[in-house]
């Protein structure tokens, strides 16, 4: 908190105090005091960078000093999530239908990575699912890159997306479009 407050005054203009991870959740409890010190002492905005897995041991007053969520779908089709992601899609998506009977904002965040998740028919299952929800503001669609390969190479693992390309502007704009089709505002 010493460290924050030295910058509160910057964020404040630059939009808040956003914490994501890894998985901020598997902290939850330091999280949640930070957010709670930042919103209440410092009146910051706050924002969560979550996939939501870990969110069905916190209850609904824990993301009272949360004021956004960005909430990363990885996927909509359950198997090909957990192949993603070695986790089951049904906790993200019960963490995303609790956010919107709390009324809590939400942008979901989507990784575009070619082959993987730019299945026609699995963004409009993901668009279908999204689009009665009133709290999503917006669908940010993310295009692949490879930016983290060093690390993992440094940590002398195996990047599993090495032949990977990023997706073209014309996937992209059909993603997007996928999205705007339901009314979900997308960048």
């Amino acid at each position: 908190m010493t460290e924050l407050k030295k910058y509160a005054s910057f964020l404040r203009i630059a939009g808040g105090l956003t914490i994501s991870g890894g998985e901020p959740l598997m902290q939850a409890h330091f999280v949640g005091e930070i957010f709670r010190r930042a919103k209440q002492d410092l009146k910051l905005h706050t924002a969560l960078d979550t996939q939501g897995f870990l969110a069905a041991h916190l209850d609904d007053a824990w993301f009272d000093n949360v004021d956004l969520v960005l909430l990363d779908i990885k996927h909509s089709d359950p198997i090909k999530y957990e192949a993603l992601t070695s986790k089951p899609l049904q906790p993200t998506l019960d963490f995303a239908e609790r956010l919107q009977k709390m009324g809590k904002p939400v942008w979901v965040r989507y990784v575009l990575i070619p082959g993987i998740s730019d299945d026609f028919a699995d963004v409009e299952k993901l668009a279908d699912y999204l689009q009665p929800m009133k709290n999503i503001e917006r669908v940010e669609v993310l295009p692949f890159h490879k930016m983290g390969e060093s690390k993992w190479a440094e940590l002398g693992m195996k990047y599993e997306l090495s032949d990977t390309s990023t997706p073209p502007p014309e996937l992209v704009k059909r993603v997007r479009e996928q999205f705007r089709a339901r009314g979900i505002f997308t960048c």
